[in-house]
């Protein structure tokens, strides 16, 4: 497949990976405190940040855009310090890491079925809904250390979910025409299901955060209007996420 114009997203990545060099990490010492539906929340959440993205690596690489590989490697190593920093959070309130979670597994699972697009597809899911839930995070305690990683998390999510809607975009236009606005639509479906499942799991918490259940799930598919558009668009670098 021939893709155009990442190299913008490799600087804007490298960019990223030097200012937060500068940055430094958080006050750990400040420590945490939080309810405990909210701790075992960010525990899932850990876990689903946690992993080395080889299977997404090898897929850009067939991919056979060198600046989109590059990009790709640079997007998991912002995931993988997420982990980092969440496992951070956990350790400043004396919470352990969880080994592994039920819905992660599902989530690598269907991955791994098929090829790039599949991939992107179904990790779009995941960012979609980690977008809801790291605001979340970061509005509704009042423990600064908490606001702080999450702000940051955040920060980063609202540059990869246009970084896959660009891929996304390249990769649905080989389809043919009829089947493109089918594939979201069923895609967003999905969204729905997964939103509806997270909320339902991490209901206790969300409550703590100020969020309801269906208030959730509600901004979580507001948002994705805005995602299946920048995929069928050809000005997907457009898409803006309120945060």
């Amino acid at each position: 497949m021939r893709t155009d114009g990442f190299a913008k997203w490799t600087r804007r990545f490298e960019d990223e990976r030097k200012r937060r060099r500068a940055q430094g990490d958080p006050d750990w010492g400040r420590g945490a405190t939080l309810h405990p539906a909210v701790w075992a929340g960010i525990q899932r959440f850990q876990v689903g940040e946690d992993g080395d993205g080889a299977n997404l690596v090898g897929k850009a690489d067939q991919a056979g855009d060198a600046d989109y590989a590059q990009a790709v490697r640079l997007f998991v190593a912002e995931e993988q310090n997420h982990a980092r920093l969440l496992a951070r959070l956990l350790a400043a309130g004396g919470i352990p890491t969880l080994p592994g979670h039920w819905s992660d597994s599902v989530f690598v699972r269907l991955r791994r079925l098929m090829g790039l697009r599949m991939e992107l597809l179904v990790l779009m899911i995941a960012e979609v809904v980690a977008l809801r839930y790291y605001r979340a995070l970061r509005d509704g305690t009042d423990d600064s250390l908490t606001s702080e990683v999450a702000g940051r998390i955040l920060s980063d999510e609202q540059r990869h979910v246009p970084f896959h809607c660009e891929r996304l975009h390249a990769s649905l236009s080989e389809l043919p025409r009829a089947v493109r606005r089918p594939v979201m639509a069923l895609w967003r479906l999905l969204l729905l299901v997964v939103s509806l499942v997270v909320a339902a799991d991490h209901g206790p918490a969300l409550r703590r955060l100020g969020v309801g259940r269906l208030r959730f799930v509600a901004d979580v598919m507001t948002s994705s209007h805005a995602v299946v558009t920048a995929v069928l668009t050809p000005r997907p670098d457009a898409w803006t996420s309120t945060g």
